[in-house]
């Protein structure tokens, strides 16, 4: 037990001193009945109620665990992103030559892809959350995660989509646009359904944190400001003017896909921008590696609360509890302890591949977390 003598205050909104980016290790049944109805061997009703029923199981295991806020784990999701975007106006699945490049591994090559106009008119998460509004209960908060418009900007306009994205839209003025309203109302559809806590993931920053990839962007024209700038500006327009209580925070990371990662290097390249858009109630950041910088460039931050990534959801081994305090002090000379929360780096699961680790080792994690916010926060 190592000697903790920082102490700051507890919190009673998201984000929580103890807190969760959001996806969960797919249970075996999940898998299982995915590829059964993949095979046609089970209905869509029928992979449905397989999906409640573990959802309610993870619920529960999170408010074991002492988690105040609770998702759903993604568990009917395939990818962390691309499903809520299949599920808006004017896109598609589509399949591409490549997948997603990460560390030693390439992923599935899939992406989105407009045949239209981007809208939204309905979509399968508000009914997902209306149910996990429903199991999760009053006594702790449910939380809906999707990803950033930056995010889906950045999917439109990979050199595979770029045409498709042209056919409809002949300005990116257009479709910054079309995009930020889209959000804006799927947003005020999920308020409608209860939510009151809102997480939008968002690599985009991730990526330009990296030299080698801001090289390849250089060397096409692009500078790093400017595509920072439109990326601000496109989670801003979708952000604004939203009902006050409603927290919407947004977590960045480095990539996770079945416990590797994609980019590299410390947020001093985005800090400035990334941490100027209005409205933002809290930043989930990497910092479980050497990989994500130093904690300098949390001096831009405002009043928003940062929920330090100090832990890995990529590795089942607990972390040097001792190192992670030290590191929380190192934090706490930068923004004031108050402002600070913990959390793994990124979710346990951000496809329906999952990190390499077990769902034991997965729940000791989050136990473990709690154990050091509570000797911290009280």
């Amino acid at each position: 037990m190592c000697n903790v003598t920082v102490q700051g205050k507890a919190r009673k909104a998201a984000p929580y001193r103890f807190d969760v980016v959001g996806s969960y290790l797919r249970p075996v049944r999940i898998k299982v009945a995915r590829a059964q109805y993949s095979n046609g061997e089970i209905t869509a009703d029928e992979l449905a109620r397989i999906e409640d029923a573990e959802i309610i199981k993870l619920v529960e295991k999170q408010k074991e665990v002492g988690l105040q806020a609770v998702t759903d784990g993604e568990f009917r999701r395939s990818w962390w992103h691309l499903d809520f975007m299949w599920g808006l106006d004017g896109v598609e699945k589509a399949n591409v030559d490549q997948g997603y490049q990460f560390q030693g591994i390439e992923t599935r090559a899939e992406t989105a892809r407009l045949n239209g106009k981007i809208g939204f008119s309905s979509h399968p998460f508000v009914d997902h959350f209306r149910f996990l509004k429903q199991v999760a209960g009053e006594e702790v908060v449910a939380r809906q995660t999707i990803p950033a418009p930056a995010q889906f900007l950045a999917e439109l306009l990979r050199p595979e989509n770029k045409a498709s994205t042209d056919t409809y839209y002949n300005s990116l003025d257009e479709l910054v646009k079309d995009i930020a309203k889209a959000y804006h109302d799927a947003i005020l559809a999920f308020y409608g359904a209860g939510c009151r806590n809102l997480q939008l993931d968002d690599c985009t920053w991730g990526m330009l944190c990296d030299s080698d990839f801001c090289k390849i962007l250089e060397q096409g024209g692009l500078r790093v400001e400017d595509i920072s700038e439109l990326y601000a500006r496109v989670n801003q327009e979708a952000i604004n003017d939203l009902p006050s209580d409603l927290i919407v925070t947004t977590h960045v990371c480095r990539g996770n896909y079945h416990s590797t990662w994609a980019s590299s290097g410390g947020y001093e390249p985005v800090a400035k921008t990334l941490f100027g858009i209005q409205n933002i109630d809290g930043y989930y950041l990497e910092f479980d590696t050497e990989r994500s910088g130093d904690f300098t460039p949390l001096k831009e931050l405002k009043d928003q609360q940062v929920v330090l990534g100090l832990f890995s959801s990529k590795i089942g081994e607990l972390e040097d509890k001792a190192e992670i305090v030290a590191r929380i002090k190192e934090a706490a000379e930068i923004v004031d302890l108050d402002q600070i929360c913990l959390s793994p780096q990124c979710g346990f699961a951000s496809t329906e591949e999952g990190n390499i680790l077990t769902e034991e080792q997965q729940w000791s994690k989050l136990a473990f977390i709690k154990e050091i916010a509570d000797e911290i926060w009280k």
